[in-house]
């Protein structure tokens, strides 16, 4: 009895993966009803989640620009106007006829519930509400609520007074249009794209697989992944900010890593097949090894996204958890259904292959192969192979360094596009700058200004009359204050309650227009930049000399350049702590994956490498337009979005910390099978080459229908994604991967001790011959 107990206690226990695997393939059949179960549950739980998802996000709730603009908003019914209203006529636009369909329009707008105020070119004939031509005005529209009831409130209204309106023709332009044009033509461009390639992913698919039942496997999981990840995205909707970028991104990384898992498993599990395991017994193997890199790659990938949490941005934070739900569902589609369909199918995974006949080198030596000749090549040649890939990405991440930062604005439309073609006439035939303009915000500076009786002043829904001066200097100071600001370098006049500033001087005095600008809370002045583009680095500096230049008072600058401003510092003021979490997360996990200090470090660094070298293609290409020759005008405003380089390291790390740990994989297991590490490279790299680029190639043709949208934005996110997997698997992993670590020799595996690991079962070799067709 006590040899039995000793016995039981010895017993080894079983691995977490391979108890996954047991209860998923001994019970089939049970698991899969329960999964199709909980996907139609997070199918109903996740819908219309892209109502509850906000438009914007990149802001920081406690941003100096945010307060200035909720403050105009709650206390003077002011701010940047969500909807311009380009107003033409065929004569001239103080016509009788013209004037009465202009003040009806006007009427009608400020009659709607969600105007919070209208301010336009009727009836007060602003001058700097009609265009130079005479024959066009201007009617501004700011709503009230949210992002969403505001957006909503936006198309809504565009969508019925845009058109003929009498004797005049109404184009719409502003926030409001912008985003709406932008999910026409990305919606668009989406359903074009797909009837593209579609057709041909399930090509590749099938080539890749080997067969079409296998070919199904990615869309099953990437089903599974999505569905569970927008249920989680709608839960978290109730409970903060979510943008709604992170939905398409979270849709292209769930589909990227289902291939990705499926494409490790399904290969694991021929192998298996291939060995005689019953399909019951190949899937537990499976999970012991392409299983148990699933769960280090999702675990990494979620770890190291979700230091993107330390950026105080809604967007960011979004993405943070985002990707690390969608990394964590797609691991759980692999752990889950993948193995209880392999058991249902066993050896009819391999059915209906289209391609068989075409298909060469089934069944080749692992030394045969062409992915093994090429590790072998880099292996004699290890320095020079490492130092010309550095160079190449070096040289590819140099334009990068140039980088000027910005937000996209109508300019990232086609020229053909009716918003882009009323904000280019916005910008070319008025000087009033309405929705380009600063804001300094005074609180605690008080001025009266007298209103005519009976008149409301323009951009206000209810003018606020002064309760007095509190001192006679107030009003010298704001007046001083106003004369300064419009002699700053790129400012071109200056609004406030005491009057117009031109360089340093009033040029005219305050008129029934100036009541708007002061009230019981405090006082403000608008400031008209001399750039066309507040959203570049001009702007910037202007919302810096604004914040920089002293105040009579505690001043809050907002604005189009202020919010650019505010989203640099928040996105490059945590920069330093998010880096240090990401490398720390990658490191700990890859240490206890690989049981190496060498290894983590070479992956964080040559990941690095290839994002800098991907954002340098990104800035040469679409800010400094060096291939416009050959593609023809990008429609590109000259800067890199300040987005951009969150939502490229979001996808593209996951992505490359993917093929790495692949890669690693079986490097480790080869190694650790008492295979040397040169050899041991090199059959990891046949083993897993054609798996990742693969993964790479299909990944690559989807976001490269994003490349050909309308949208600047969607295009450098999809070009940016498809050169970054490009350049991971082919530079990277199948170069510099080799190279450094046939450099390194030993020491790769320091202070690891060379015995068996424990998914390895004693007795079996390390490299078995592959079952699916070995490519080279």
């Amino acid at each position: 009895m006590k040899d039995a107990l000793v016995m039981l206690l010895r017993k080894p226990r079983r691995p977490f993966w391979t108890t996954v695997a047991f209860g998923s393939s001994r019970r089939a059949l049970s698991m899969l009803l329960l999964l199709c179960t909980m996907a139609l549950a997070a199918a109903v739980g996740g819908h219309g989640v892209g109502e509850r998802l906000a438009p914007g996000g990149w802001i920081p709730a406690d941003a100096q620009s945010a307060r200035a603009d909720d403050f105009l908003a709650e206390r003077f019914g002011a701010g940047e106007p969500h909807l311009m209203l380009l107003v033409s006529a065929k004569g001239p636009v103080d016509s009788p006829a013209a004037e009465s369909a202009g003040r009806a329009l006007t009427d009608r707008l400020a009659a709607d519930r969600h105007t919070a105020w209208v301010h336009g070119y009727w009836p007060d004939r602003a001058p700097e509400l009609r265009g130079r031509d005479g024959r066009s005005a201007v009617i501004a529209v700011r709503f009230s609520g949210d992002e969403r009831a505001v957006l909503a409130a936006s198309k809504a209204m565009a969508g019925r007074v845009a058109g003929r309106a009498g004797p005049l023709t109404v184009s719409v332009a502003g926030e409001g249009p912008l985003f709406t044009e932008m999910e026409r033509l990305s919606t668009e461009g989406a359903m074009v794209a797909e009837l593209i390639v579609a057709p041909l992913v399930l090509l590749i698919l099938l080539w890749i697989f080997g067969s079409l039942v296998a070919a199904l496997l990615p869309v099953a999981v990437g089903a599974f992944a999505v569905l569970t990840t927008t249920a989680l995205l709608r839960v978290l909707s109730e409970m903060m900010t979510v943008s709604v970028f992170v939905l398409n991104i979270a849709t292209a990384l769930g589909f990227g890593l289902a291939v990705d898992y499926c494409l490790l498993m399904v290969s694991r599990f021929r192998e298996e097949l291939a060995d005689g395991a019953p399909p019951v017994r190949a899937a537990e193997r499976t999970m012991r090894t392409a299983g148990r890199a699933v769960v280090f790659s999702a675990t990494t990938v979620a770890a190291a996204l979700g230091a993107l949490m330390v950026f105080p941005l809604p967007l960011t934070r979004s993405l943070a958890l985002g990707g690390a739900a969608v990394a964590l569902c797609s691991a759980a589609g692999a752990l889950l259904v993948l193995p209880a369909l392999l058991v249902l199918l066993g050896t009819r995974v391999n059915r209906y292959d289209l391609f068989a006949r075409w298909r060469r080198g089934a069944g080749r030596p692992v030394d045969e192969g062409r992915w093994y000749r090429l590790a072998m090549w880099v292996t004699r040649r290890p320095a020079a192979v490492a130092v010309g890939a550095l160079l190449l990405l070096g040289l590819l991440a140099a334009p990068g360094a140039g980088a000027r930062f910005g937000m996209y604005d109508d300019r990232v439309l086609p020229a053909s596009s009716p918003v882009a073609q009323a904000s280019r006439h916005l910008r070319d035939d008025f000087t009033a700058g309405m929705d380009d303009a600063a804001t300094v915000v005074l609180p605690d500076v008080h001025v009266t200004v007298p209103a005519p009786a009976g008149q409301a002043p323009p951009g206000a829904g209810q003018p606020a009359a002064g309760p007095g001066l509190r001192s006679a200097s107030q009003a010298a100071a704001v007046a001083d204050y106003a004369a300064r600001l419009s002699g700053l370098p790129g400012v071109r006049q200056v609004r406030a309650a005491t009057g117009v500033y031109r360089a340093g001087h009033r040029t005219a005095p305050a008129g029934p227009w100036a009541a708007a600008y002061a009230g019981p809370a405090g006082t403000w002045l608008s400031v008209t930049p001399s750039t066309d583009s507040p959203l570049s680095p001009d702007g910037r500096q202007l919302t810096e000399r604004l914040r920089e230049e002293p105040a009579p008072a505690a001043a809050l600058v907002g604005g189009s350049g202020a919010r650019l401003t505010d989203t640099e510092d928040a996105l490059t003021d945590p920069l330093p702590l998010a880096v240090l979490l990401t490398v720390a997360a990658t490191l700990v996990l890859l240490f206890f994956y690989t049981r190496s200090v060498l290894v983590p470090v070479k992956a964080v660094l040559l990941n690095a490498l290839s994002l800098a070298a991907t954002f340098g293609i990104i800035v040469a290409i679409f800010q400094q337009g060096s291939l416009e020759a050959l593609t023809g005008p990008l429609n590109s405003p000259g800067t890199t979005d300040v987005i951009i380089p969150a939502v490229m390291f979001c996808t593209a790390f996951g992505l490359s910390m993917d093929y790495e740990v692949f890669l690693l994989s079986r490097i480790v297991e080869e190694q650790r099978g008492g295979t040397p590490t040169t050899r041991a490279v090199a059959v990891g790299l046949q083993r897993t080459g054609r798996l990742f680029t693969s993964a790479a190639l299909v990944f690559a043709v989807v976001m490269a229908s994003l490349a050909a949208c309308d949208i600047v934005m969607l295009r450098v996110i999809g070009f940016g994604l498809a050169v970054a997997v490009v350049l991971d698997c082919t530079v990277v992993r199948a170069l510099l991967v080799p190279a450094v670590m046939c450099l390194v020799g030993r020491a790769n595996w320091w202070p690891a001790t060379r015995r068996e690991p424990p998914h390895q079962e004693p007795g079996r070799p390390a490299t078995a011959a592959l079952v699916a067709p070995v490519k080279h």
